[in-house]
């Protein structure tokens, strides 16, 4: 029997959902949801993670681990690399959370864009603040809106502000087919070209050495006065202390922060005391239903794995040993 582990914190019923696609017969599933038991945890096989990371120590402290499942896209919490050498597979769940994701980014756009935490802070101090931020409130109708990374999530968000009447223009290092640019309503353009003249600009790549402050305080000052920035996707991809200075200045108009680089956020951190910026804590793909999109993909590549098939999903194959590819 392989011994699975549910380890994190998950919407109600994903246990039993989870149980129910993995037949006893052949999978034990137990829930570890707290740090302390995470920490104490050693006879894992297979584990899916959401929330606690998989560093080397982790890996080494569970020897007969075999497969470990990433409850989301991003995978930035485990030691693939380490893994790998182990010979421990790696999978995450792309696309399933994208439209979560894309919503996010959306409703971030549009509270900056019209001032939301603004007004509520006015009304609790007592100001009808109808006309207070008439002058500095926009719409998404007739923007330019520049997405970094041509993904999925990119993709959606693409969609689902087009639905607003805004414009859309995207980079990634991979540019998309030209079919499907088209398709999209996508105009490719440089990186350095993007940041210049986009209204809005959206981050949706992962955080890599080479991705890590791609917005920082040379980056906005070349951006369009008034101009507001979205990031949900990693803590790290904007200098978050850059952005902070550029939205008192007045050179940005604000911004829609779902990662940050320090996490958890003290309550004194200037992030949370600008009124400009609004900050959501890292609750992209985190929606009571997500896992029902989620839950099939992990226990198909469990499956999978079990009956001595290479997952779907597999995200370290280059470090592993050749008799594991």
């Amino acid at each position: 029997m392989v011994n699975v582990v549910l380890a994190g914190q998950y919407p109600a019923g994903t246990y039993e959902k989870l149980r129910a696609m993995l037949p006893e017969e052949q999978f034990g599933l137990k829930a570890v949801d707290t740090p302390e038991a995470y920490d104490a945890m050693t006879d894992a096989e297979v584990m899916i993670l959401r929330i606690f990371k998989a560093p080397k120590e982790v890996i080494g402290r569970n020897p007969k681990l075999k497969m470990i499942l990433r409850w989301g896209a991003g995978y930035d919490s485990v030691d693939i690399e380490a893994a790998g050498q182990r010979g421990i597979l790696v999978t995450n769940t792309p696309g399933a959370n994208a439209g979560a994701v894309s919503e996010l980014a959306v409703m971030l756009m549009l509270a900056v864009g019209r001032k939301l935490l603004c007004h509520t802070w006015s009304l609790t101090q007592g100001e009808w603040s109808k006309n207070t931020y008439l002058n500095s409130s926009f719409c998404l109708n007739n923007k330019l809106v520049g997405i970094v990374g041509g993904g999925n999530i990119g993709r959606q968000v693409a969609a689902k502000v087009q639905a607003f009447g805004a414009q859309v223009q995207y980079y990634d290092p991979c540019r998309l087919p030209a079919d499907l640019e088209e398709q999209c309503r996508m105009i490719y353009v440089p990186l350095e070209t993007l940041i210049e003249t986009s209204d809005i600009i959206t981050f949706h790549v992962p955080l890599l050495d080479s991705t890590r402050h791609m917005l920082g305080a040379e980056q906005m000052k070349r951006m369009k006065d008034g101009a507001i920035v979205i990031n949900t996707a990693r803590g790290g991809l904007v200098d978050d202390d850059a952005l902070v200075q550029a939205v008192r200045s007045g050179k940005l108009a604000g911004a829609g922060l779902d990662g940050v680089e320090r996490e958890p956020l003290p309550v004194d951190d200037p992030l949370l005391t600008e009124p400009n910026i609004i900050v959501t804590p890292h609750i992209g793909g985190g929606t009571a239903d997500i896992g029902d999109i989620i839950m099939p993909m992990l226990a198909q590549d469990i499956r999978d794995f079990a009956a001595g098939k290479e997952p779907a999903h597999l995200v370290n194959k280059a470090f592993l040993p050749a008799e594991k590819e």
